[in-house]
Parts: structure tokens; C-alpha cells; sequence
């Protein structure tokens, strides 16, 4: 499938240690290919570049964007500097990324000086979070577009090119965009998203998902396997089905079909209640029954997701994982404090007991299984002794990698209207300094681990630090490298391999590949 929209992650590279933002599911940096620009730039006028920020949500709402603007007759270009339409996907789940939007928004004033006719649009989180201040206060801004107001794009540019300012954050409980046909952004031709659910209903004292992406609804559960089903298809090796909380998605397959592209009204719903649906009903697919549809209708095809909560997984999701081999082992498990007291101020629903027995869960289904987590240092009245559980936790879990970072106040949540932000940022800065270096560790053992194990490696790209190299990820999503040579042919993108794991950095595996089990074709 061709990519129609160029993506530029303009954040720095997300270490170990970093995290992608609290509610938000982790961080990726798509390519965009180079040969798909010249074939499409010659084919209409109008000329947009988009910039995402933040988590895989974004660049998965990006490529929705890319195909309502593509049928508006856009086409991508390279730079801003080429293009009509510029548009910015923010992310605002922390103060620092939106300094950093808002940083690139005053750069805009340049671009415009040089491009009268240039239009400047802000998208996703921070379109609905900021609308009077982007419109009012940054003149540079034309059109300001929430997530779930995408399709009205093309009726929006059309009053901005009447001279006026558009904007459109209106919150769904309906829009899902299930019929779009996403353009994809990474086209390394191998790895995809697949939205599955949008929105969140938890409410967790210190996130802004809530009140920048609507109340949680899901997708029709045949538009996601046939969506996978297409990946598959173009040649795609490996998806990642994308939630804010995949756990608690619940379709129910008697709903009447709904106006095109929207999931079910919220009178028509199915709750979004703990626990397994229940037993007998087979008009309600979970997300257990929604992996088992996507492994068995796509047995070639990898799967990942992201993001799993706590208080939501369920043994039967990891039975299915278990059983089948293309779902990846690997668990992303938010803890964000070893805490009790920490937890029930932020509202998570579940204790640490409850969530070591989940991890005891996971490890009693799938031994070989991976587990990652968000932590959150100096959160509200958090004390040293709370803090001292979460070292202890991080002890406890041993997880392979972990997205740590400062708790940042954001507007309108529980935790800014009921608690006082009272940990100082020094304090904040030294456990959350403790809590890397834990963590550093623990990583650094569980990579010594695998060595001298044999892993399957789905390879996905050329090296960074040599073309002689291509890195891949196991079943673990840890980042494997190899030699590119193996039997004196070329391996490349796409290729799935056994590799023996022959040593460890302090983020990346080294191996050898001993079997090549399914190259790719060459294209043509």
C-alpha cells in the first residue's frame, strides 16, 4: 500500500529509560519511502506535509488523515518548506511535549514570511486541549482539528481558504474511522498499526487521555481482521494492534450496522466492565476472541498490541497468547508505582498485590514472556517510603525495559483539581534517577539472559551504526542485530530468521543468523 503523507518524528530517539508519555502507548519513528513521492507528486496540486508527535495512537491517526486528505487531492512533499498545508499531530499527555509543539508552531512564522499562501494546521491533543490559545494567541495557526473530528478536514480547509479560521475539537462516542483505509506511514513494508479501540473511560487521577480523546468505544471486529487480512496482502511481516486499553475492548456482533466508519452508540454499547465477559455469550467479542480472530486468519502475520492495563488482563488473553506461536511475547504492563497508597490516589484500580499476581500470570502461561511498565516519579504526597516500593517492585518484576519519567501536572485531571503537585523537583529528579539506574540494571540482566539462546528475529531495517548490519526484533521486542550476510547472500527487511544470540549491550542483543526460515522476495 502506497504511503501518501510523510511523517517526521522530531523528537530525539526514546532511550530505555524514557518515556513515551503517561497514558500513551510507546513511541515509534516511521520511514517514509522516498520512491512513493515521486510517483504521487505528479498526480494532483495541492501539496501537504504532516510532522507526528508522541505515541503510535498518533501516527496511526496520522495515517487516517493521510486517506481523507488523499481523496481531497493532496499529495505529500518531502519538506514544509514545499509544502500548501502544513499539519502538526500533537501529543499532550506532558508539558515538556507540548513545549516542544509549541516551539515548532513559532518556527511556522518563518515558513509563512517566505509562503503568504502556506496554511498551518494543529491536530490531535493538543488541538482539543488548547483550541482558544493555538487560535487565538498563536496567529500563525489556521485549523485546529481534535482526534475525532478527521472527516470534516477537506469542509474545513475549504472555509480556511476563504480567509477565515476552522476548528472542529468535538469528542465522539461513535467515530471509530473503521471503513477508512489507512495510507501507511512506515513503509518499511513490514511493520503496521491497526487501531482496534479509541478513547478511555479509567479515569486515572494524573492523565489527560480522557478529556483529549473521548470516552472509550471500539471497532467492528471483522473491519480489524479484514484490515489484517490486507496487511498481509501488501506484504506486511508483523501489526500492532493499538488501544489505550486493548483489555477492556468489547464488540458486540449483533449491533445493527452503524453509519459508516462508526462503532456502536454508547446507548447500544457493551459496558466497559472488569473482568471476562460473560460465559456463554457469544454475541460479545473481548479481546481474547478479537487476538484469536487475527492469529488464526493471519497465521503468517506477527501481532503485538499495546497498551494493556492491570485491573483489565485476563488469563483467558493470555491463554490465547500462549497459544499461538504469531503472537509475540511480549506483555506492555503500565505499574506506574510500587505504591498502594500511591495507586488508589491515582485512581488505577488495582493494589501491588494485584498486579504481581497478573505478572506471576503471565509468567506461569508463557515462561518466556517479556514484560515492560511506565513509571511515574514524585506524584502527588508520593513519600520516600512509597518510593522505596517501587525500587523494591522493579526488584520484584524484573522487567526487560521500563519508560520512566517526572511526574508534570496536567490541566483538568482529578489529580490537578483534588491534590497538591507537593514533591519538589529536586526530590522528583533524584528518585526518578534511582529508579533508572534500577532499572538500568535489571534490563542489562535480562538481555545477558538471552544470550546464547536461538530466537526468531523479524529483521526490519539497515543499522545505524553499520550497513553491514540489519537490526530486527524477537518475539521479546528486544532489538537484535545481525551481519547482513548469511551463506553469502544478502539478507534484507522483512526476512524472518533464527539468529543465536552470541552477546548483549545495554539496550540491544548481537546475534548470528543460523537459519533463514522466510525471506522475503525481492521486488521488482
Amino acid at each position: 500500500m502506497a504511503s501518501l503523507l510523510h511523517f517526521s518524528q522530531r523528537t530525539k530517539d526514546v532511550k530505555e529509560w524514557e518515556s513515551p508519555g503517561e497514558g500513551c502507548l510507546p513511541p515509534c519513528q516511521p520511514t517514509p519511502s522516498p520512491a512513493t513521492f515521486g510517483a504521487l507528486s505528479q498526480q494532483v496540486q495541492k501539496k501537504v506535509y504532516i510532522e507526528s508527535y508522541g505515541c503510535q495512537m498518533n501516527v496511526s491517526d496520522s495515517e487516517v488523515v493521510a486517506s481523507i486528505l488523499a481523496q481531497d487531492g493532496y499529495t505529500p512533499v518531502r519538506t514544509a518548506e514545499e509544502a500548501d498545508l502544513v499539519l502538526l499531530n500533537t501529543c499532550s499527555i506532558r508539558e515538556k511535549a507540548e513545549y516542544t509543539v509549541l516551539q515548532r508552531i513559532n518556527e511556522m512564522n518563518n515558513l509563512k514570511a517566505r509562503n503568504k499562501g502556506l496554511k498551518v494546521g494543529v491536530l490531535g491533543c493538543m488541538a482539543e486541549r488548547m483550541r482558544e490559545d493555538l487560535l487565538e494567541k498563536k496567529r500563525v495557526v489556521d485549523l485546529v482539528v481534535g482526534p475525532d473530528a478527521y472527516r470534516t478536514l477537506p469542509e474545513l480547509l475549504e472555509k480556511v481558504g476563504t480567509g477565515q479560521k476552522a476548528v472542529n475539537v468535538l469528542l465522539s462516542r461513535e467515530e471509530t474511522y473503521a471503513e477508512i483505509e489507512p495510507v501507511r506511514l512506515d513503509t518499511n513494508g513490514v511493520t503496521a498499526f491497526v487501531t482496534i479501540m479509541r478513547g478511555c473511560d479509567n479515569m486515572c487521577a494524573f492523565c489527560v487521555v480522557p478529556f483529549t480523546r473521548g470516552r472509550e468505544r471500539s471497532r467492528d471486529a471483522m473491519s480489524i481482521v479484514r484490515e489484517c487480512e490486507q496487511l498481509v496482502r501488501d506484504g506486511y511481516r508483523e501489526v500492532t494492534l493499538l488501544g489505550q486499553n486493548v483489555d477492556s475492548y468489547k464488540w458486540r456482533t449483533t449491533e445493527e450496522p452503524q453509519a459508516a466508519g462508526h462503532g456502536p452508540r454508547a446507548d447500544h454499547a457493551v459496558p466497559a466492565v472488569q473482568g471476562p465477559k460473560p460465559e456463554g455469550d457469544s454475541s460479545v467479542v473481548d479481546f481474547a476472541d478479537l487476538l484469536e480472530k487475527v492469529a488464526r486468519a493471519c497465521p503468517s502475520l506477527r501481532i503485538r498490541y499495546s497498551t494493556s492495563h492491570p485491573k483489565d488482563m485476563t488469563d483467558k488473553v493470555l491463554a490465547v497468547m500462549a497459544r499461538h506461536d504469531n503472537i509475540c511475547k511480549y506483555i506492555h504492563l503500565p505499574v506506574q508505582s510500587g505504591s498502594n497508597e500511591v495507586l488508589k490516589r491515582r485512581n488505577r484500580g488495582y493494589t501491588r498485590e494485584w498486579y504481581l499476581e497478573r505478572v506471576a500470570s503471565i509468567r506461569r502461561h508463557m515462561p518466556d514472556c517479556a514484560i515492560s511498565t511506565d513509571i511515574i516519579a514524585g506524584f502527588c504526597g508520593e513519600t520516600e517510603e512509597d518510593h522505596q516500593q517501587t525500587l523494591s517492585l522493579i526488584e520484584a518484576v524484573d522487567y526487560d525495559m521500563a519508560f520512566m519519567f517526572k511526574y508534570s501536572e496536567r490541566p483538568k485531571t482529578l489529580a490537578a483539581r483534588k491534590y497538591l503537585d507537593d514533591v519538589p523537583e529536586e526530590v522528583k529528579g533524584h528518585r526518578l534517577q534511582e529508579i533508572i539506574d534500577r532499572q538500568k540494571e535489571k534490563s542489562a540482566e535480562r538481555l545477558r539472559g538471552y544470550v546464547g539462546q536461538t530466537h526468531e528475529v523479524l529483521l526490519e531495517g539497515v543499522s545505524k551504526r553499520s550497513a553491514e548490519h540489519l537490526f530486527g526484533r524477537n518475539s521479546q521486542n528486544s532489538i537484535v542485530i545481525v551481519p547482513r550476510l548469511f551463506n553469502a547472500n544478502g539478507l534484507k527487511p522483512g526476512d524472518l530468521v533464527k539468529a543465536r544470540i552470541t552477546g548483549s549491550t545495554a539496550g540491544s542483543l548481537q546475534g548470528e543468523v543460523v537459519d533463514a526460515l522466510d525471506l522475503q522476495p525481492e521486488l521488482a
